[in-house]
């Protein structure tokens, strides 16, 4: 996979392992908010061939109780991480060995405008590219 990212979100970026994902959520791990997301995320060494960055998408039957809503929520969020990924992927160029796993969390009870959304997602990657 080519260093460049590309605006795709490819099933190596999708994060698929049910062990990445209780490690992730197993507690002692970062975690940041900007309403209506919420980001977990931890680093991990980078296997051959793997993308640096792998998410996992989640929106609640809690706060939608229609799969209608759940999934197009789904697709807003997905669509901002399509198109902001880079802010990640250039964190982690200087960390060959390192790989981030990220979990997106949603956290309003309400349907929110694509743009507010894409905003609060910028707003969490640049942090986390702070922070690593």
């Amino acid at each position: 996979m080519p260093d460049q990212p590309r605006h795709t979100f490819s099933k190596q970026e999708r994060m698929t392992s049910r062990k990445l994902m209780e490690q992730l959520f197993a507690g002692g791990r970062r975690s940041m908010s900007a309403f209506p997301l919420r980001a977990v995320f931890m680093t991990m060494a980078r296997e051959e061939g793997a993308a640096p960055v792998q998410v996992l998408i989640s929106v609640s039957k809690r706060h939608f109780k229609r799969a209608v809503k759940r999934n197009r929520v789904k697709r807003q969020i997905r669509e901002a991480y399509r198109l902001n990924k880079h802010i990640l992927w250039e964190a982690l160029a200087s960390k060959p060995t390192e790989a981030l796993a990220v979990a997106l969390l949603w956290q309003a009870d309400d349907l929110r405008d694509t743009a507010e959304v894409e905003r609060s997602l910028v707003s969490l990657l640049h942090r986390m590219a702070e922070k690593l």
